[in-house]
């Protein structure tokens, strides 16, 4: 799969610089990253099979538990063309918040 943008997960994990998790936090993502790059997705349930815990929210919209679900990554999932965007990362508490069929990441 193709992820549109690896630079907002370089951005937030280096915007959590000298917090205690920010090196499980940056492990955490380049872990995901690694494996989703690597992915060949042709549904979401090809995301269930490796990611039991993401929650498929529409059709397009997955939603990963990142560092044992003290964070959140939303994704939009283009399938056919095997893209990922990622459209908003934050902590558990601030994933609350949001709309996450809506929300688009702002750079």
């Amino acid at each position: 799969m193709r992820i549109i943008a690896r630079r907002t997960l370089q951005r937030f994990v280096a915007s959590r610089t000298g917090r205690p998790d920010h090196h499980a936090l940056k492990a955490a993502l380049d872990a995901w990253y690694g494996e989703v790059r690597k992915a060949d997705w042709a549904s979401s349930a090809d995301v269930k099979r490796k990611y039991a815990t993401a929650s498929i929210v529409t059709a397009d919209r997955v939603v990963f538990n990142i560092k044992a679900n003290d964070y959140r990554l939303v994704v939009a999932v283009d399938y056919e063309k095997a893209i990922v965007w990622i459209k908003w990362l934050g902590t558990h508490r601030d994933y609350d918040r949001i709309d996450v069929r809506k929300v688009q990441h702002e750079d």
